[in-house]
C-alpha cells in the first residue's frame, strides 16, 4: 500500500512542476489552447497508466513529450478534427493592441508556425523548441533522420516564405 501511495506521490510531484510546460509545447503543435488541454491531459493519462512500469525516471520527460507529439499527429489525422483551411488574411477588425514587440513577434511567429503542416509543425517544435537534435526527433516522431532534415528545411523555408516581409517590417518599425 505504501509503494502505491509512494508512485501516486510521485507522479503528482511529476504532474505539478511539467503540467505548464507541456501544456505550452502542446499550444505551440496546435495553436489553442482547449486543444492544448485536451493533447496535455491525454499524454499525462498515457504517462500515469505506464507510471508503475517506469524504471528511468529520467526518461519521463522524453516519455510525454512523445505521447505528446503522438497524440497530436493522430489528432490531426482524424476527419472531424480538421480544421477549416484560410487563404487569405481575416480583415483586421480587432481592438489595437498595446503590447511589447517581444508579445507581437511571437503572435506573429505562432500564426505563421499554424500554416505549416502538422508534420512540420511537430518537427519545427522538437528541433528548436524543446531543443532536440535529429536522431532524438526522429525517435519521438516515429520517423527517419532524413524526414526530420527534410521536414525541418521545408518547415523553415515555409516560416521563412510567411515572415519575411513582415517580420523585416516589424524589425524596421522598431528600430
Amino acid at each position: 500500500m505504501t509503494s502505491q501511495n509512494d508512485g501516486e506521490q510521485a507522479f503528482a510531484e511529476y504532474f505539478a512542476a511539467r503540467q505548464d510546460s507541456v501544456r505550452r509545447t502542446a499550444y505551440l503543435l496546435c495553436g489553442d489552447w482547449h486543444w492544448a488541454d485536451d493533447l496535455t491531459q491525454a499524454a499525462f493519462i498515457r504517462l500515469a497508466s505506464a507510471w508503475h512500469t517506469v524504471r528511468d525516471r529520467g526518461a519521463l520527460d522524453g516519455f510525454v513529450r512523445t505521447c505528446l507529439l503522438r497524440s497530436y499527429l493522430a489528432e490531426t489525422r482524424r476527419v472531424w478534427r480538421r480544421r477549416e483551411r484560410v487563404y487569405a488574411d481575416p480583415p483586421d477588425t480587432a481592438v489595437p493592441y498595446d503590447a511589447a514587440e517581444e508579445t507581437g513577434l511571437r503572435m506573429l511567429f505562432q500564426t505563421a508556425l499554424r500554416r505549416l503542416s502538422p508534420r512540420q509543425r511537430a518537427t519545427l517544435v522538437c528541433r528548436f523548441y524543446q531543443g532536440l537534435d535529429v536522431e532524438e526527433t526522429a525517435t519521438v516522431l516515429g520517423c527517419s533522420t532524413g524526414t526530420v532534415k527534410s521536414q525541418t528545411a521545408r518547415g523553415v523555408a515555409a516560416l521563412r516564405d510567411v515572415l519575411g516581409d513582415q517580420l523585416t517590417q516589424k524589425m524596421e518599425a522598431s528600430a
